[in-house]
């Protein structure tokens, strides 16, 4: 039974008000927010923090993101319903929630195996049904591209190719990609087969994305 009070609604509302006083303009993304239960991705002796808009760790050296970094990668995406999405780092398991809650096909890879593990029984359970790959990020899933969006979860130390090979043409990459301790959040936008624009938009920070699988 997923435990969804009026009061965690309540502070859902207070969320979205705050992500949208910090820029977010784009309704649907503001929507998935004020939807998506956040307390359920925590344990329960942390829900009081659920609805602050800060990172929180999650076990696996990884975090749960700030909910104003997942709609601002979101937003960057500019996804329709029905889209194709490639998530790289399952984390959580919430900003797959946010785009499934668009209305998206959302691809999600995760090299941790214990989170790939945790958020395969949690997602289902709250009515929300990724399609789930334990794999290498920095390889994508190329396979099941091309994709209408990829989104990362993670500082890259550079843009792989592999991804960049997996966007439709108009489709794009939301990536951010180290600088120092910091990363720039890039997106990159194929405008042909063979031709790619890239933008910046800002300086963020999350845990380092990583090679390979554990």
């Amino acid at each position: 039974m997923v435990h969804d009070s009026l009061r965690h609604k309540g502070m859902r509302r207070k969320l979205v008000e705050t992500v949208a006083e910090k820029g977010i303009t784009d309704q649907s993304v503001l929507d998935a927010i004020g939807k998506v239960p956040r307390h359920l991705f925590m344990e329960s002796s942390f829900v009081k923090f659920a609805y602050k808009d800060q990172a929180f760790p999650i076990g696996a050296g990884q975090t749960i993101s700030q909910p104003y970094t997942v709609a601002f990668q979101t937003q960057l995406l500019n996804v329709a319903p029905n889209s194709k999405i490639l998530e790289v780092g399952t984390g959580s398991g919430y900003q797959a929630a946010v785009l499934l809650e668009m209305g998206t096909q959302v691809f999600s890879i995760e090299r941790q195996r214990e989170l790939y593990v945790k958020v395969q029984q949690l997602l289902p359970k709250i009515g929300y049904h990724p399609r789930f790959f334990f794999g290498d990020g920095y390889k994508g899933l190329p396979t099941y591209g091309p994709f209408d969006g990829i989104v990362v979860t993670a500082g890259a130390p550079y843009i792989p190719e592999a991804l960049k090979q997996q966007l439709k043409v108009g489709a794009r990459l939301v990536i951010p990609v180290s600088k120092g301790e910091h990363q720039v959040m890039t997106v990159v936008e194929r405008v042909s087969e063979t031709e790619f624009d890239e933008k910046q938009y800002g300086m963020f920070s999350f845990v380092p994305m990583l090679k390979g699988t554990s």
